[in-house]
């Protein structure tokens, strides 16, 4: 036993010397960076400012909504505010500039909410307009991972807009994980956008994606190479879709000059990498299909149909 303890000593001396490489993962100030729990709490927070009457705080047993709204309204640009301080700070601001600056850039966001819950109003119109299974909007806002996933990148899309670091990336890559969506925060969305199942879609940062644009499942709207790596920071590398346009499941559209036309419609599996016409709709021709019969190795037949 006592040599089993000796080893448990040595291997724990082993791995607090490793933290003192200077590499990046050695970083040990937790105070210097946001809390991603706290982030996640937040993305809860602001759910129930987009859609109050849908969303509330348990703990309340008597609910007034406006006394509780303003309390929460309250609470959460408090925590952000401290949240964006921490990430600024960890950038390198001073401290002092870190809190004021932070707390100017909540302000900026919150007198942005009622653009965001337009948008949003748009988004949660476009699922029902374009989903014949939606029983009516309260199902569309209760259980479509679409929705949501759309709804955590409008926020996060401002916060984007006002150049605070990572915590966008963190709501949308939370909303990533909870919805199979990956919707990059710096990707412009237009109006009455739909996203149908949703699950292995991705929008790239420089994605641009006009107004009345619906996406189906796996479907990649990505960089044709990131082979360039950081070299290709801030270069256009997503596609274009324009108005109107429909995408079918697991199309991939590729590149920074591709533009997607409006009024076009992009067939399931299509591979595009190429800007296509106004109007145009692209599909792949049925494939052979091969049927194999349950017989004997002997009696095997194989039919082919088109």
């Amino acid at each position: 036993m006592k040599d089993f303890e000796k080893r448990i000593a040595g291997v724990v001396d082993s791995i607090l010397a490793d933290y003192h490489n200077g590499r990046d993962i050695d970083q040990m100030d937790i105070f210097r960076h946001p809390d991603k729990d706290v982030v996640v709490e937040l993305i809860g927070k602001l759910r129930r400012i987009i859609f109050p009457g849908y969303f509330r705080d348990k703990n309340y047993h008597i609910y007034n909504a406006k006394h509780n709204l303003s309390m929460l309204i309250e609470d959460v640009m408090f925590n952000l505010s401290q949240q964006i301080r921490l990430v600024l700070a960890g950038n390198g601001m001073d401290a002092a500039e870190a809190e004021t600056q932070a707390q100017k850039l909540c302000v900026a966001f919150f007198e942005r909410v009622p653009q965001i819950r337009a948008m949003v109003q748009t988004d949660l119109q476009a699922s029902y307009d374009g989903d014949p299974a939606a029983t009516g909007m309260d199902e569309i806002i209760y259980s479509y991972p679409g929705l949501f996933a759309i709804t955590v990148y409008r926020l996060a899309h401002v916060l984007y807009e006002l150049k605070v670091p990572m915590i966008p990336r963190m709501m949308t890559e939370h909303a990533h994980s909870v919805t199979g969506i990956d919707i990059h925060p710096g990707a412009t969305v237009g109006r009455f956008f739909f996203i149908d199942h949703g699950t292995g879609i991705v929008i790239g940062e420089t994605t641009v994606i006009g107004e009345n644009v619906k996406i189906y499942q796996g479907v990649t709207l990505g960089a044709l190479s990131t082979r360039g790596g950081q070299s290709l920071r801030g270069v256009r590398r997503h596609p274009t879709i324009e108005d109107n346009v429909t995408i079918y499941a697991g199309a991939s559209i590729l590149g920074g000059e591709t533009v997607i036309g409006r009024d076009c419609v992009i067939g399931s599996n299509a591979f595009i990498t190429r800007s296509i016409a106004p109007g145009t709709t692209v599909s792949i021709k049925n494939q052979e299909l091969q049927f194999k019969t349950r017989a004997k190795p002997e009696e095997l037949t194989i039919i082919s149909a088109e």
